[in-house]
């Protein structure tokens, strides 16, 4: 087999990233993402793409925030995995995938392909998530009524509602902060996306019960690539009301209200309380997510 070439691509050679198939339908899923041509790498034998990754970050970021699209052909997971491996960018990487790939052969052979090629890299499995899509032809789900939503201006609130959220959260990548850092890591982790999303700080509301006690947050936000639900939160106390329902909705409200033409939303596959709030709140699964961490991470 002939030696093999990976290097990062440049404008004038950015064509040989789409020299590849596509049979996870990633260019879809990604179409308002932006990939900077400096921060995509290919794998080249006899001046052929064997393997190709795009690394993406917000439109001000100087460094990567993960790698969501990664290809291999057919019998090169080694050449896919060392172009992953000798990477400047060792950050997680977002495996995206059609809403039950596994039920198809030519998706599941796709799917435990890349698996395996990032698994060679040294990369570990973190969680594996659903991605929701709502749109207007969804229906606005209705308002419980139960909670008054009031902005807060004060970040240090702010922290303070999500360390007690964080305190009994279900969420990995929050887990994963906390046994990092703690709970001060966790919420200051939320506190700078949100503050990272280009969306107005005065969008996130404190939800309060009618006796005025704390339940929870919620940030209705726009990523780069379009509205979201930023954060939905319960504060320890407030669990077993159903209250995420509650805050969801609300947030939905608000970004429809605001023009929004669709609003993406995610949480992790063993979060069954949060999945079966956006099942009811008309949120349907467009894709499947594994998440993976770098291997000089453990």
């Amino acid at each position: 087999m002939t030696e093999l070439v990976i290097r990062a691509l440049t404008e004038s050679d950015a064509h040989l990233f789409d020299t590849l198939p596509d049979p996870l339908g990633v260019g879809r899923a990604l179409a308002r993402a932006t990939h900077r041509p400096g921060w995509k790498r290919v794998a080249l034998r006899d001046g052929k793409t064997v393997a190709r990754a795009a690394w993406w970050g917000g439109p001000e970021d100087e460094s990567p925030v993960n790698v969501n699209w990664f290809d291999v052909a057919e019998g090169e997971e080694e050449a896919g995995a060392e172009l992953l491996r000798t990477s400047p960018f060792q950050v997680e990487y977002e495996l995206i995938l059609p809403a039950g790939w596994r039920d198809e052969p030519a998706t599941l052979e796709a799917g435990e392909a890349r698996i395996r090629a990032a698994t060679a890299a040294g990369m570990n499995v973190l969680v594996e998530r659903y991605q929701y899509r709502w749109t207007p032809e969804c229906g606005l789900p209705e308002r419980p009524g139960r909670l008054e939503f009031r902005p807060e201006p004060d970040d240090a609130v702010i922290l303070d509602v999500l360390r007690r959220v964080h305190s009994v959260t279900l969420d990995t990548h929050a887990l994963r902060a906390i046994d990092e850092g703690g709970l001060d890591r966790a919420a200051q982790e939320e506190l700078d996306f949100f503050h990272w999303c280009p969306s107005p700080r005065e969008w996130w509301q404190l939800a309060y019960t009618p006796e005025g006690e704390p339940a929870g947050i919620h940030v209705p936000a726009h990523n780069p690539s379009g509205p979201c639900v930023g954060f939905i939160g319960v504060v320890p106390e407030q669990r077993g009301n159903g209250y995420a329902y509650d805050l969801l909705t609300e947030c939905t409200h608000l970004l429809a209200q605001r023009g929004a033409e669709f609003i993406a939303g995610a949480t992790d596959q063993g979060n069954f309380p949060m999945a079966a709030h956006f099942a009811r709140a008309g949120y349907p699964v467009i894709q499947e997510r594994i998440h993976f961490l770098p291997g000089s991470r453990h």
